[in-house]
């Protein structure tokens, strides 16, 4: 009787446990250093697949999400959201501008060493950048846009290393 106890509950477990992985969180590592300093090669996160389910998408956050086709990638990726929407965006001597305003990014490891035309951010579209600006394969190379569909969730945690452990921003 205990062992066909104990079986149900580990069968409970496993079946609770697939369901948080495909409906609610998510846990993911960064292969590359495209968002240093803020995520750096090896950090484990999670991921709330349901932020934007009941919330609103945020400049500024950072996301998980399928690269455009274009990019011809098998794996998700994860960048800074920067620009939604009918948003203007444009890089500039080293500064980014967001609807004609300069951004300010304390986040970023170095300003960016290239130049990006003010351009609008399509419909249904949205424009990422890594936090490490001049070692990042994102938007301002991409020929293609962001679908907002593609977006799988927001990271919210680090838990590993420990060192590191704590809320992402």
């Amino acid at each position: 009787m205990a062992k066909k106890i104990l079986l149900n509950e580990i069968v409970l477990a496993i079946i609770f446990a697939l369901l948080l992985k495909a409906y609610i969180m998510d846990s993911r590592y960064v292969p590359s250093s495209s968002m240093h300093p803020t995520l750096q090669v090896n950090d484990r996160l999670l991921v709330n697949k349901l932020s934007y389910k009941f919330g609103e998408m945020q400049r500024g956050d950072i996301i998980i999400f399928q690269p455009p086709p274009s990019v011809e990638s098998e794996y998700d990726y994860v960048k800074r959201l920067i620009a939604m929407p009918g948003d203007i965006v444009e890089v500039k001597s080293g500064i980014l501008y967001v609807n004609g305003e300069p951004q300010e990014e304390d986040y970023i490891n170095e300003i960016p060493n290239y130049e990006f035309p003010a351009t609008q951010v399509p419909d249904n579209s949205l424009f990422v950048m890594g936090d490490n600006r001049n070692y990042s394969f994102d938007s301002h190379l991409w020929v293609d846009w962001l679908p907002i569909g593609d977006v799988k969730g927001k990271v919210f945690y680090r838990y590993w290393p420990i060192s590191r452990i704590g809320t992402v921003q």
